[in-house]
């Protein structure tokens, strides 16, 4: 299976997908760490996250799946949120929240 294929399926079978570097536990750039503390911080639930740094296939493809040069990638029931910048934005005017359900 080629990275775009396998990037539309995680994107498609989990409703709420983050692309980072790292894991939430341990993300390893200031970004990623940004994204999921938004995410905690909206109560997101069955949040499924993938670590680009594990398969550089997928760290290239998902730039090009979005056509968005930067990681950690937001998906929300398929559809292309956006990075850590139109995270915090979204969050702090609520809409992040009524996306998410919380």
């Amino acid at each position: 299976m080629d990275a775009q294929q396998l990037i539309k399926e995680q994107v498609f079978a989990h409703p709420v997908v983050l692309y980072m570097k790292g894991t939430p536990q341990s993300p390893q750039c200031g970004f990623s760490a940004n994204a999921v503390a938004i995410l905690n911080a909206c109560g997101a639930k069955d949040l499924f996250t993938v670590d680009v740094l594990e398969n550089p296939e997928i760290r290239e493809g998902i730039k090009t799946y979005a056509n968005w040069p930067t990681i950690p990638q937001l998906y929300v029931k398929g559809e292309f949120v956006g990075g850590s910048d139109i995270m915090g934005e979204m969050y702090q005017s609520g809409e992040l929240q009524k996306l998410l359900g919380a």
